[in-house]
């Protein structure tokens, strides 16, 4: 297990854990968000493939609507 930040919270997680597994464990819906990891924005495409380090620092911002 590690730590990382989600949402200036801190999360245990298992290591190799990949952005998409991480967003299956928050129960989190992958339409209509973002994610970041240590301020640099991770397309949905990489998702699957880019691993979460030790020490992350990782946000997950949901798109609203407004004028």
């Amino acid at each position: 297990m590690m730590t990382v930040k989600v949402n200036n919270q801190s999360r245990e997680i298992s290591e190799n854990t990949s952005v998409a597994r991480l967003l299956q464990q928050l129960e989190q819906p992958e339409n209509g968000i973002a994610v970041a990891i240590n301020q640099l924005i991770i397309t949905k495409t990489d998702w699957t493939t880019k691993v979460i380090n030790l020490n992350d620092d990782i946000l997950i911002i949901q798109a609203t609507q407004g004028g």
